[in-house]
């Protein structure tokens, strides 16, 4: 059963013990000074003019926002294992500042840095305008998931490297290469692909944002699967307990459970509470609304039994 908390964030240490969740993303507003609609059928045409109201980013400063926001942070650190991580998704307006205060928060040793997602939105206005966002990815302490060798973190070799210097072929006729540094060879295969970079142009927007997709919802601001499998993936393992302190349209509850993980998610509006739960009924997982108020400490969640953390992973080779 998956429980979303109905109500603010501030208020998920109600339903969560302290050191119980291994990773958490974070989408909240952007401080973007307006009301953001969902999307609603009339007539056979979608649009959000006339949609309900989602949440209203709206306030007063940009100290106000950080101060808001940072109050909730403060609550979710204490709720991260040891092992755990956290990822702060934002934009141009207020990443900067953010980044300062979660060193703060988190200490700088454990920034562990940042990707760069361009949901493929073109440019407006004069100069260079910002096309892209941020999402800056903080560990509790040194232990932490980095599944590096999961597929969403590899990409295909340049078609130029692959000419040029994946000509050998081994006894299974897989294509590699070798490098020798100092008295060391490391053997590279071609069909691996190399690691993934920070910047992630290959999930765009549109994939969660058109009403030619099942994936929609309608709910605005929703990111697309592939970008929280990706990250899900990346920064947890089977079993683990993912969070969602601002769960929107319940993109980062859908991809976690789709892949083995268990997930709590929490939102201060209606409509978000209406839409997960719908969009996880359909996909097949049963869900609990409980009010973010409503229970004490002795209704907690206990935290699983967590296995003896794995050391961090270190590359044994230069990249590739």
């Amino acid at each position: 059963m998956t429980e979303l908390i109905h109500g603010d964030a501030l208020l998920v240490a109600n339903h969560l013990a302290k050191s119980s969740v291994d990773l958490v993303y974070l989408d909240p507003p952007f401080n973007v000074g307006t009301k953001f609609r969902a999307r609603t059928t009339d007539a056979g045409a979608t649009s959000r003019v006339t949609g309900p109201v989602a949440y209203r980013d709206q306030f007063p400063s940009k100290t106000a926002f950080l101060d808001w926001l940072f109050e909730r942070l403060n609550v979710i650190h204490g709720l991260l294992a040891s092992t755990g991580s956290l990822w702060l998704h934002l934009d141009q307006r207020t990443v900067h500042e953010a980044k300062v205060r979660l060193d703060a928060l988190f200490g700088e040793e454990n920034f562990r840095g940042e990707v760069i997602w361009v949901p493929g939105n073109g440019g407006r206005g004069n100069g260079p305008t910002t096309t892209h966002q941020t999402l800056l990815f903080y560990s509790k302490t040194d232990e932490f998931t980095w599944n590096a060798k999961d597929p969403e973190l590899r990409e295909p070799y340049a078609k130029t490297s692959l000419s040029m210097h994946f000509k050998e072929r081994d006894e299974d006729g897989r294509h590699y290469r070798e490098r020798t540094i100092g008295k060391k060879t490391y053997r590279y295969y071609a069909d691996l692909g190399r690691l993934r970079g920070s910047v992630w142009s290959d999930c765009p927007s549109m994939l969660s944002n058109t009403p030619l997709r099942s994936e929609t919802t309608g709910y605005p601001t929703q990111k697309p699967l592939a970008l929280l499998e990706r990250i899900v993936r990346a920064t947890s393992n089977e079993g683990d307990l993912v969070l969602d302190p601002f769960m929107g349209s319940g993109t980062t509850l859908e991809a976690a459970l789709k892949h083995g993980r268990r997930a709590v998610g929490s939102d201060i509006g209606e409509l978000s509470i209406t839409t997960v739960t719908k969009r996880l009924q359909r996909a097949g997982h049963p869900v609990e609304v409980v009010d973010a108020s409503s229970r004490t400490a002795s209704h907690r969640a206990k935290p699983r039994a967590k296995r003896a953390p794995a050391p961090r992973a270190r590359r044994s080779g230069p990249a590739s």
